[in-house]
């Protein structure tokens, strides 16, 4: 048996002590009676933003509100997956931000957050979906993003695993790959922009619940109500998903958001069979393996608004379903857990970003099932506004306001997919 080296001896050590040698990896602080930004919402979003606020912008004086626990919503319940190939300039360009952040973000926060650019493979079925292929390939290749077609050889190679006999329920006819595409840790994520804000002096605040907002005779937001009490603040960002409708209604105004439950399932660990994130264009299935070796899938939006974070069983017996008939081979493989993230769905499924009708509020929502391959992105775009008082040039097409103008960014062929 060969010797541990100094990290192995310190992990051995503090697993016999019950890990009380580990020094707080941020701190959990008081609320302070005022601050210069409050952040609503410490997941993803919420701790990007803070943090770039501190990194970028230099205002430390910021509060991280969360509800429940760090990365307990949405940014703790997804499948990890993040990419950029996207159909429209404006998506493109800011999700591809995302990406690249993503690509050095592990450095930048000092923290491995596991990036892994194993490839995004998506699967046509029919001709119609390699018209369909094709188009998408040429709109990405025309935004800067890097992408090629590929022949069912090609995608029988790359995953050996697959069903792309000639009788297979689901014919492989081709599909394209962004190579860039992969996915990344979740709670890594989280935890990474936790510990880089913290140090830079950003007080993250859990199980503490917003309760409402106070405002001026101007109508501008001056802090807001919370279960640990009143928490002035300059100005307030709110980037909690799901419950984005919820807390604007507090602030008094309604958001086109409709509020879905998105399920995602993992199964018992098996060999290595799959290195790539598969995804369907037909059945919406999609795949990966994660690092321990269990089946990350995800399929569709339960389409009944829901708070709840569950899920109904005929999305699950679909995607399960959806498995054992293009991976044939894994249909006796058990499946170990299920959950639901709730993700917030807007009309034309784009994220909204920027300011609010009321002065002084700004927002980060609308991400659909889309949210954790747009942390970085996001949390830069909302930092950005708060900091200026304007908005970020990528940021532009996303605001609010479009929904008056009618000037939408209809993605729901690139991001109508759960993941």
């Amino acid at each position: 048996m060969g010797r541990l080296n100094y990290s192995g001896w310190r992990v051995f050590r503090e697993g016999l002590r019950g890990q009380k040698g580990w020094a707080q990896a941020w701190r959990n602080p008081e609320p302070k009676s005022h601050y210069d930004v409050v952040v609503i919402g410490g997941g993803g979003h919420g701790l990007a933003t803070a943090y770039y606020l501190a990194k970028t912008h230099g205002i430390r004086n910021v509060a991280v509100i969360e509800r429940g626990w760090l990365g307990g919503g949405n940014t703790g319940r997804n499948t990890t997956v993040i990419r950029s190939n996207y159909y429209y300039p404006a998506s493109a360009e800011l999700y591809d931000l995302s990406l690249r952040l993503y690509e050095g973000l592990g450095k930048d926060l000092n923290y491995n957050v596991m990036v892994s650019q194993r490839g995004m493979i998506n699967i046509a079925h029919s001709r119609h979906d390699m018209e369909v292929a094709a188009r998408a390939v040429g709109a990405m290749r025309l935004n800067g993003i890097e992408t090629k077609m590929l022949t069912p050889a090609e995608i029988q190679k790359r995953a050996p695993i697959l069903d792309c006999s000639p009788y297979a329920r689901f014919p492989v006819w081709g599909g394209y790959v962004q190579e860039r595409g992969g996915t990344a840790r979740h709670d890594a994520i989280a935890w990474g922009y936790a510990r880089a804000a913290d140090a830079l002096g950003v007080d993250i605040i859990q199980q503490c619940e917003v309760t409402g907002f106070r405002r001026d005779a101007g109508g501008r937001v001056t802090g807001v109500e919370t279960s640990k009490g009143f928490i002035g603040a300059g100005k307030v960002g709110m980037a909690v998903a799901g419950h984005s409708s919820v807390i604007a209604e507090l602030a008094g105004f309604r958001l086109p958001v409709t509020s879905y439950a998105l399920q995602a399932f993992v199964s018992e660990p098996v060999k290595p069979v799959l290195d790539t994130v598969l995804m369907s264009i037909s059945s919406g299935l999609y795949v990966s393996q994660s690092d321990k070796g269990g089946l990350v899938l995800g399929g569709g939006l339960d389409l009944f608004p829901s708070y709840a974070q569950r899920g109904n069983v005929q999305i699950t017996r679909g995607v399960l379903g959806g498995m054992a008939d293009q991976f044939p081979s894994l249909g006796r493989v058990r499946f170990v857990r299920q959950w639901a993230g709730i993700v917030d769905v807007v009309q034309d499924s784009s994220p909204i970003l920027g300011e609010t009708p009321i002065p002084g509020l700004y927002i980060n929502c609308g991400w659909g099932t889309g949210g954790f391959k747009a942390i970085p992105g996001g949390g830069t775009m909302l930092a950005h506004h708060i900091a200026t008082g304007r908005p970020h040039r990528i940021a532009e097409p996303f605001g609010l306001n479009r929904f008056n103008t009618g000037a939408l960014v209809d993605e729901a062929a690139g991001a109508g997919i759960a993941h």
